[in-house]
C-alpha cells in the first residue's frame, strides 16, 4: 500500500511594504465613480472654467455623439453637479450647462483624491 502524501503548503507570501498598502487604500477608497468616467471628468473639467457651455460646444469639445454627451450629462445633472438651461435662440432650441457648487466641490474632491493617489503611487514606483 502506498503511503499517503502531504499535500504541499505554498509558502506564504511575505507582507507588502507600507507604502504598497497604503497606495492601494488611497485607491480603492473614495474614488468618486460618477466623476471617473473619461466623459463625465472631461464634461466636468470643460465646465470648471467657463461660465457655462452648450451642449453643441460640449459635444464639439469633446468629440463625441449626442446620444453619449446627452446620457453623461443627464447622470450628473442628476447628481446635482450640472445646472441645464433650456431655450431658444431664434427659432433655434438652445441647451446650455454650468457647473453647480456642489459640482465644483466634488470635482475639487476627486482632483485631490488623484493628487494623493499620485503621491502614493510615486512612493512606490519610486521609493528612496
Amino acid at each position: 500500500m502506498a503511503a499517503k502524501r502531504k499535500a504541499n503548503k505554498p509558502e506564504p507570501l511575505p507582507a507588502p511594504p507600507k507604502a504598497v498598502v497604503s497606495a492601494a487604500k488611497v485607491v480603492c477608497e473614495g474614488v468618486d465613480k460618477l466623476i471617473h468616467e473619461p466623459l463625465r471628468l472631461g464634461i466636468l473639467c470643460a465646465l470648471a472654467g467657463v461660465e457655462y457651455l452648450s451642449f453643441t460646444e460640449l459635444r464639439r469639445l469633446l468629440s463625441t455623439t449626442d446620444g453619449n454627451l446627452s446620457v453623461h450629462l443627464r447622470r450628473l445633472e442628476e447628481a446635482g453637479y450640472l445646472h441645464c438651461e433650456k431655450g431658444f435662440r431664434g427659432r433655434m432650441p438652445h441647451t446650455r450647462y454650468r457647473l453647480t457648487a456642489t459640482g465644483r466641490a466634488a470635482l475639487e474632491d476627486y482632483v485631490s483624491h488623484m493628487e494623493a493617489i499620485l503621491r502614493h503611487a510615486h512612493r512606490v514606483v519610486r521609493p528612496r
